[in-house]
């Protein structure tokens, strides 16, 4: 791992992408709940899972760059030593498992508390961003004087660029978590369960610093068409193709979102299991190669693969989608789902993961696969390296 990586740089480059993005707005304050948010902003974590369903801890940044770091009760001290970070102080928070009955008057107390921040550190400006505010907030907030308006979005924006420091953190999770799907690969053998092979990697991702998996997206055999079957206690059986997505939160917070698909035991892969992988594949570095500086989704959308016909229907939705400290905008269609989506244009910085699944309506099985690239000013450059299972190429 890369020891000359300076953290306290990145750190700073992130909030400075949050304050240019208030003032571009003319937004006086962000409040932040949303924990891979307050992440970004300062590089404060604690609990993030917790904090993803109770929102127990939050971060007000003021346009004037005033942080203060709200945190959960008797956990101030992890915060120390954060230059991101001008005050620490316990949380207020209303949501009923803590408040119980006395919600209403706990968010008041908080909008007291906000109120007064951003009176002091806004500036003139009245309108405050938050990127998720339940009702008893919102309108304790609203009663102080302040609009306030969507966060998500601001957040969204500041995190969709990446700087150097950051591709290089990237590269760190990626090479962390390539080095548990070595194990995982090595781990697989007819006999073992779904579960036992999926917590391999797991264990890789806490043993070498990484922090979570979002998803449970490994099955084997029949399980694996359709997607998005989670891995249960199915015996994997010789000759099962094995299709996996990491979807993890590896080392300095940053997400790595893989997929591969392998065949289990030593038989040779059946012409069914190679044309369903063939196309993936196909699909994959085709659409890498649709992906272009200053190309527009539509345009990514027009030029991407033509899945056959019959495989349309459990296609993915999705050709691509950005990544950072966890999935993020933007998301491109592809062209037979594109009507309703948004529109954008690619932009060196972006980090992108590149993906397809294949599997026929009544087949027996399906391929997942999914790379990691970042665009440059030129093109692209793939950031994963893990191979594919040649057999079934």
């Amino acid at each position: 791992m890369n020891a000359s990586l300076d953290i306290a740089s990145m750190r700073a480059g992130r909030k400075a992408r949050v304050l240019a993005e208030l003032e571009r707005r003319d937004i006086g304050a962000i409040v932040l709940f949303n924990p891979i948010n307050i992440r970004y902003a300062s590089d404060a974590r604690n609990m993030q899972v917790y904090g993803l369903h109770n929102p127990c801890r939050y971060l007000f940044l003021g346009a004037d760059g005033h942080a203060v770091l709200f945190e959960f009760r008797n956990c101030e001290h992890l915060a120390q030593g954060l230059a991101t970070l001008d005050e620490v102080r316990p949380a207020q928070p209303w949501y009923f498992m803590a408040a119980g009955e006395a919600a209403a008057d706990r968010a008041w107390r908080w909008a007291d508390e906000i109120a007064g921040l951003a009176r002091r550190h806004a500036g003139p400006r009245t309108r405050i961003a938050v990127d998720r505010l339940d009702p008893p907030g919102a309108e304790a907030l609203a009663g102080h004087g302040f609009v306030w308006v969507d966060g998500q979005e601001v957040m969204e924006r500041a995190r969709v660029i990446k700087s150097p420091l950051e591709i290089a953190a990237m590269r760190e999770a990626i090479a962390a978590c390539e080095e548990g799907l070595r194990r995982m690969h090595a781990a697989l053998r007819p006999g073992i369960t779904e579960q036992r092979l999926w917590s391999v990697l797991h264990q890789a991702n806490a043993e070498l610093g990484g922090e979570w998996i979002e998803t449970r997206l490994l099955t084997s055999g029949p399980r694996t068409n359709p997607w998005y079957q989670e891995c249960g206690q199915r015996v994997i059986e010789a000759g099962d193709l094995v299709s996996f997505d990491t979807d993890l939160v590896g080392r300095h917070g940053y997400a790595v979102d893989l997929s591969r698909s392998w065949l289990a035991g030593d038989r040779p892969a059946s012409n069914e299991q190679r044309r369903l992988f063939g196309l993936a594949h196909e699909q994959v570095h085709r659409n890498i190669e649709a992906i272009r500086p200053g190309r527009s989704f539509r345009e990514i959308a027009e030029r991407s693969f033509r899945m056959p016909e019959p495989l349309v229907p459990r296609m993915n939705r999705a050709i691509a989608h950005g990544i950072g400290l966890c999935n993020e905008y933007p998301l491109i269609i592809n062209k037979e789902f594109f009507g309703g989506a948004y529109d954008g244009v690619v932009e060196p910085g972006m980090v992108l993961c590149v993906e397809s699944y294949v599997g026929e309506p009544g087949g027996r099985e399906g391929v997942k696969l999914e790379e990691q690239v970042v665009v440059t000013e030129t093109g692209v450059e793939k950031l994963s390296e893990f191979p594919f299972d040649e057999r079934l190429l």
